[in-house]
């Protein structure tokens, strides 16, 4: 009644003084629209009484603990193999000085190393090199590079992103960019006895990568001509497309520490077996103290080994368990009716 005493009221003061007032006048009906914007939907109002949560509590750590154990079980049944090699493949006489090792390409950067299978592996087996202390999510250093490029190849003339690894010798490079530029360049090779295994390097990368992301005719061009070569050489005659190594290090880490994927076996592995690894050691990691370590590993249903995920289920089901029993200590000692809950809700909403 006020809102249309006000409109009736501007209605004719508007009409004496020549304009035309408009009021708005809310809809008095019993619509959907009018119920919610006047905030009065049927709405639920859960009563929280301590039995309910203490139960709630109880559910939640019930659940979470099995949960957490499957997982860790999980975690626990991959096998894998961690081996740091970085320091190990250095010769004695370079030890005190990496960095003259690791930048003097007349020095064999080869390598071999032997490992023991711990336990059965069933393939696939992973292969993933690790490295430690690198920070490919600096900011100039995830700018660094073109995605039109890498599609459209010599196309795509506006490379300015690539800075400064845009131009060599006064010609553009493809693929640009520093990520390109300091792709990582050592090699394994995997002896069992005396037999080469065979490593999967095909179709190891993501497959919309390959189809969207990398031009099936662009072709490497101008790439490490540069005075400073900062990792591994492309095939020229092959198609970015096909060039998988590049295509799984263009996808940048967000952590310091992380594995890439090298090659897949596709053989089981005994154990106590005991396998060779020929290696060449060329990534310089040396002039930032980064590591590098070369993983074996294989997965099942929840991935590959992460004892995170378990863990965390695990605390927050004894959390939930020992929030419930605090909870009905409380409630034995000093217990609340539901009456007693109802009145001071009411106490507290007449307050207001």
């Amino acid at each position: 009644m006020e809102m249309e005493r006000l409109s009736s009221s501007s209605s004719s003061s508007g009409s004496s003084s020549g304009s035309q007032v408009h009021a708005f006048v809310p809809r008095r009906s019993g619509g959907a629209f009018y119920k919610f914007t006047q905030q009065s939907l049927p709405t639920c109002k859960p009563s929280l009484t301590p039995v309910s949560v203490i139960i709630t509590f109880l559910l939640m750590g019930v659940v979470f603990i099995p949960v957490g154990i499957i997982c860790l079980h999980a975690s626990d049944s991959v096998v894998e193999i961690v081996d740091r090699y970085d320091n190990e493949c250095i010769p004695e006489v370079y030890r005190s000085n990496k960095l003259a090792y690791i930048k003097d390409s007349s020095i064999s950067k080869n390598c071999s190393r032997t490992i023991r299978v711990q336990s059965h592996m069933k393939a696939p087996i992973y292969i993933y090199y690790e490295l430690d202390n690198y920070y490919q999510n600096h900011r100039r250093y995830i700018k660094s590079k073109n995605d039109k490029q890498l599609v459209r190849g010599l196309d795509q003339k506006d490379t300015s992103t690539c800075q400064p690894e845009e131009y060599s010798n006064g010609l553009p490079i493809v693929p640009c960019g520093l990520i390109a530029w300091s792709l990582f360049n050592d090699t394994y090779t995997f002896v069992r006895e005396t037999v080469e295994m065979n490593v999967k390097r095909k179709n190891i990368s993501w497959e919309s990568d390959r189809t969207h992301k990398y031009g099936k005719d662009v072709y490497p061009y101008n790439f490490q001509n540069g005075t400073l070569i900062g990792g591994a050489r492309l095939d020229p005659s092959i198609p970015l497309s096909e060039q998988e190594d590049l295509i799984i290090w263009m996808r940048v880490a967000a952590l310091p520490k992380f594995r890439k994927l090298y090659g897949i076996i596709e053989e089981d592995l005994e154990a106590d077996e005991l396998l060779t690894v020929h290696l060449t050691n060329n990534y310089n990691t040396y002039s930032f103290g980064g590591k590098k370590k070369l993983v074996l590993t294989t997965s099942n249903w929840l991935g590959g080994k992460n004892n995170f995920l378990g863990l965390a289920y695990i605390v927050a089901g004894c959390f939930s368990i020992f929030t419930a029993i605090l909870f009905a200590l409380l409630h034995v000692k000093n217990p609340r009716t539901q009456s007693d809950v109802a009145c001071s809700l009411n106490r507290k909403f007449s307050a207001r």
